[in-house]
């Protein structure tokens, strides 16, 4: 790194107006705009394949999910994509499938990449989606699915753990993991 001294700064300094030096700033900005611009593109790009990905991995659950339920005794008669629950206007939890029956609502959320993380909001989500039926005096049991086209072995566990069906990518299925031994399925 060069070290100027005071006499080369004053040297450099001769011959600048404040129209060069304020051209100059407007040169940066509008060269730092023009990024900023494209940094928002990328940023749009990525949020759509994110959500072609999200749409793709829901898409991929959704043919087999009442199917598999039904086979391991839970015949669930309805289902909603993308359901989502209002309080005084606002959305307060949103499920990606919501199945249901007379007995039973099951919200299970769909990632292509499960984690730890979105198996602890969906626990939350059920939660705030039983004080919402309460409300309503609708007195069916909550139990609780997540699904994922990539399940660590480390979140399946915590999933099982609290109490959730884990679903999981077979190839060109799907199929509820295996429980554990000692496996208590959590009602809510």
């Amino acid at each position: 790194m060069e070290i100027i001294t005071a006499d080369q700064a004053v040297k450099d300094a001769e011959g600048l107006t404040f129209e060069k030096v304020w051209a100059a700033l407007m040169e940066t900005k509008a060269i730092q705009d023009k990024t900023q611009n494209q940094i928002d593109e990328i940023s749009k790009t990525v949020g759509g394949l994110g959500n072609s990905i999200g749409r793709l991995t829901e898409a991929l659950f959704s043919a087999e999910l009442v199917k598999k339920f039904n086979d391991i005794g839970y015949p669930f008669t309805k289902e909603g994509r993308n359901t989502k629950f209002r309080e005084d206007g606002n959305v307060i939890a949103e499920a990606d499938f919501f199945l249901e029956n007379g007995d039973f609502v099951m919200p299970v959320e769909v990632k292509a990449d499960l984690t730890i993380r979105y198996v602890d909001r969906h626990l939350e989500r059920i939660s705030k989606i039983r004080r919402y039926m309460d409300i309503r005096g609708d007195n069916r049991k909550i139990i609780g699915a997540v699904a994922g086209g990539f399940v660590p072995e480390s979140v399946l566990s915590h999933a099982q753990e609290n109490g959730l069906f884990v679903v999981v990518q077979t190839g060109d299925s799907v199929a509820i993991a295996d429980s554990p031994a000692g496996f208590t399925l959590r009602e809510w």
